[in-house]
């Protein structure tokens, strides 16, 4: 699997502490920037670079680090097929992927430690989607997803 990250400077210092965990854990990743604190990339421009390539299949999923995830959220959410939600724990990245199957996580760099960052992130990236759900609750994720696919299809064409 290889996963893009992002982003603006609210979220550097977590990024940069993601990365480290990544290296160590040889989870291959791009990072789309901000790279450097001296050139700073805004949370819209980040996820508009981010959120096409998960699109497309350049990368399966992407974690997004601004303020307070919000922002790379809701840029991201423009792009059919992706799913990104702002997550504030563990237990809410490990829902965003089990019941939403979400493809981005973000978060926000003035709620969340570099640590809860990284656990986060672990989590995000080992869940499957409908894992650990009744069956019936799996069964209903499957339709609600082709309710979802149908809504995208109506409103992208």
């Amino acid at each position: 699997m290889k996963i893009a990250i992002g982003s603006d400077k609210s979220g550097f210092a977590a990024k940069e502490a993601i990365k480290a965990y990544l290296t160590e854990a040889g989870i291959e990743f791009d990072d789309l920037g901000t790279t450097d604190l001296n050139d700073v990339h805004p949370y819209y421009r980040v996820a508009s670079e981010v959120a096409p390539k998960v699109q497309d299949g350049t990368y399966e999923k992407a974690v997004l680090i601004c303020g307070t995830g919000a922002g790379m959220s809701v840029v991201s959410n423009k792009y059919k097929g992706v799913y990104a939600v702002a997550c504030e724990g563990v237990y809410s990245a490990k829902m965003a992927r089990a019941i939403n199957n979400a493809n981005i996580l973000c978060m926000g760099g003035w709620i969340v430690g570099p640590e809860m960052a990284i656990e986060m992130v672990k989590t995000f990236l080992t869940t499957d989607w409908c894992q650990d759900l009744e069956d019936w609750r799996a069964e209903n994720m499957h339709k609600f997803a082709a309710q979802v696919d149908a809504i995208e299809e109506k409103i992208y064409g």
